[in-house]
């Protein structure tokens, strides 16, 4: 499982709880931006760490613009840390 190295702070577990529910999108670029409810995200640098970090991907590999964005095992794991604690 991926998923070291990244700091998960309040925000950038917020970003995985929009991604979870089904509110976020990304690019798909070697720098993927993050985009929830359609509004780009405030923190682009957390969001990059958090898909280099591997706890969030885009659903759609491949294509061009903007794809809904999927928690990857490390992600879903992270939540279900802070739901458990």
């Amino acid at each position: 499982m991926s998923g070291s190295g990244v700091e998960l702070t309040h925000r950038a577990m917020a970003m995985l709880k929009a991604v979870a529910a089904g509110r976020a999108q990304m690019s798909c670029s070697c720098e993927p931006d993050l985009f929830i409810d359609g509004f780009a995200c405030c923190d682009q640098m957390t969001a990059h760490a958090l898909a280099h970090g591997g706890y969030l991907r885009p659903a759609a590999e491949g294509t061009a613009g903007r794809v809904p964005a999927e928690l990857t095992e490390a992600g879903r794991a992270a939540l279900a840390v802070t739901v458990a604690a």
